[in-house]
Formats: C-alpha cells, sequence, structure tokens
C-alpha cells in the first residue's frame, strides 16, 4: 500500500508551538478525545481555550457525537468552566437535520423523521419544525412484540419521509426492529449522524454510532448517507456559515479517519492529532492513504499553552 511520505511535525518545545498557533486564525476542535472524556475534562484545556481566544483566534467546536444537542453542548461546556455560544458549536444531530430540510427538502410540519438515536437529533429537528418519532420515546424501552409494539398496531406513519441514525446508548431489539421497518420502504432517505466505529471516554474504548447503524445498514441492505465528519457537506456549512479562509483553519481531532480526514480533504490549512483519545503516536507517524497524515501532532491539547507560559 502507498505510504504517505509527509512526516508529521511534532509540537513538543516552545518555538515549534508558537510557530504552530501563528499559522491559523481559527481551530476548530472535535470534542470526545480532545477536550474532554465523557465526564473528564483533559489537563489544561481551559487555559489552552483561553489563551487562544487571548490572542483572537476563533474557537469553533465540531463533534460527531448526537446524543446532546449544541444547546446540551453548550451546558456541558458550562459544567467545565468553559463558555461557548451555541453558534461555535457544530454537532453530527444538527448537520444531520441540516441536510433533511435543505437537502432532501423535506417539508416542516408536514414530513416527519424517525429517530433512531436520542434526544440530541430529537431537539435539532425541532428548531426546524420537524415532527420526529423514536428516539427517547419510552415505549422503545419495552420488550418487542410484533403484536403489541404501539409503533405497529396502525402500521408505520405514512408521513416518515427519512430515518435518521446515530450513537444510541439504549440500542435494543425493538428500536432495530422498527427502524428496518421504515427503511425497507425505498422512498424513506437513510440517514447517518456519522458512522464512527468506537468513541473514547476514560480508560474505556466504546461501541460508536457505525457499530449499531452498520446492524441497520446490514439488515436493510442499504448504505446510509453520513453527515458528520469527515462528511464535506458538514464543513461546507461551517465555512459558509462562518465566513472562513480554509488556509487559515486547522482541524484539531483524536481519530486520523474522521477528524483529520475532514480537514485534509476539506483543504483546510493544517490538521493536529492529539493522542488523548483514539489513535497512537505509532499511528499518527504509519499512516497508508486511508488514513490520511496529520500536518502536526502532539500528546495533549493542552500542550499549546504548556509550551508557551
Amino acid at each position: 500500500m502507498t505510504k504517505i511520505t509527509n512526516i508529521p511535525i511534532k509540537i513538543q518545545d516552545p518555538s515549534t508551538t508558537k510557530t504552530f498557533i501563528d499559522k491559523f486564525d481559527t481551530f476548530l476542535f472535535d470534542c470526545d478525545g480532545v477536550l474532554w472524556l465523557g465526564s473528564h475534562l483533559l489537563p489544561l484545556v481551559v487555559e489552552t481555550l483561553e489563551y487562544l481566544k487571548s490572542v483572537g483566534k476563533q474557537l469553533l467546536f465540531v463533534t460527531n457525537n448526537s446524543t446532546k444537542s449544541r444547546t446540551q453542548y453548550v451546558k456541558k461546556f458550562a459544567g467545565f468552566g468553559i463558555h461557548v455560544t451555541e453558534d461555535q458549536v457544530f454537532t453530527s444531530g444538527y448537520a444531520s437535520a441540516l441536510y433533511v430540510r435543505d437537502f432532501l427538502k423535506l417539508i416542516p410540519g408536514q414530513d416527519k423523521v424517525w429517530i433512531f438515536g436520542e434526544s440530541g437529533i430529537k431537539e435539532e429537528l425541532k428548531l426546524m419544525g420537524f415532527e420526529s418519532l423514536g428516539a427517547d420515546d419510552s415505549r422503545l424501552d419495552e420488550p418487542f412484540d410484533i403484536a403489541t409494539s404501539p409503533f405497529l398496531e396502525n402500521g408505520l406513519d405514512p408521513q416518515v419521509k427519512a430515518v435518521i441514525a446515530g450513537l444510541d446508548t439504549k440500542v435494543n431489539y425493538h428500536r432495530l426492529a422498527i427502524s428496518l421497518q421504515y427503511l425497507l420502504n425505498p422512498e424513506i432517505q437513510f440517514v447517518a449522524t456519522n458512522i464512527d466505529s468506537t468513541f473514547p471516554q476514560k480508560g474505556i474504548i466504546l461501541p460508536g454510532a457505525g457499530s449499531a447503524i452498520n446492524s441497520l445498514a446490514y439488515a436493510s441492505d442499504r448504505t446510509p448517507e453520513a453527515c458528520g465528519k469527515p462528511n464535506l457537506n458538514m464543513l461546507n456549512a461551517i465555512v459558509k456559515a462562518k465566513g472562513l479562509d480554509r488556509s487559515k483553519c486547522c482541524m484539531v481531532g483524536d481519530r486520523l479517519n474522521t477528524d483529520i480526514k475532514f480537514g485534509e480533504t476539506g483543504g483546510l490549512g493544517g490538521t493536529l492529532l492529539v493522542l488523548t483519545g483514539i489513535e497512537t503516536e505509532e499511528r499518527a507517524l504509519d499512516v497508508t492513504l486511508e488514513h490520511p497524515a496529520p500536518k502536526y501532532y502532539t500528546s495533549k491539547l493542552g500542550n499549546l499553552y504548556e509550551y508557551t507560559h
């Protein structure tokens, strides 16, 4: 397999760090594995973000985690003592809602969406005027029975025009079965928030959205349209909304095949891989065309503060 010959630069001293920071006006951060691991804030994250703001950098947060809405993410940031506004946050749930409205042209107030996922997707659709089914409906927590499932008693809802599938930590046979019934209709669109195989928590790697979405894809013999990183529809929406100069933007992430690919294929000026989430230094340095090399890498995001103070 062809190897990429551009060797990533390791940020490990003050000079390299300052040169790196000076190159960019805007930093786009992944969240899980970069800023925090679940409810555990990673070292010097608050100090790093405050420092970057103090030297005039624009900070945006781009996450493939669809379990929370942008409003809920603002609250999570606040819980860590980090002030961000909703327009700084872009989630895969929000990107999926934009996709069904702007690309699929579903009509709010008329067309409905079935959600295999959590409340973050539901909230983003609601803000756009869409009614959704599924998601955190407690009736889906009941064991599945063809004869008694309330989602089958009166037939499927004919107003459902799309299925959005994302990370669902309550995944069970009932949720899979009803989602499949809608997907067996080829007229109903199949949208995935993202297809990450895993996501990191403190001290453990957990199954990601893609692990369950692939079950639906296999059962329905369909391939969903993924809206999160590395899909460029998401990046194009961010660039347009913020009027960004791609050459002056850097994507910061912990995963080569989503975060770094997002920045590389999207034509951003730089990519920074941090090693606090999924990837290792060995992976950062030994990559193939399937996994684009980061332009820079470092052991943790907090190094940007540590090496400049």
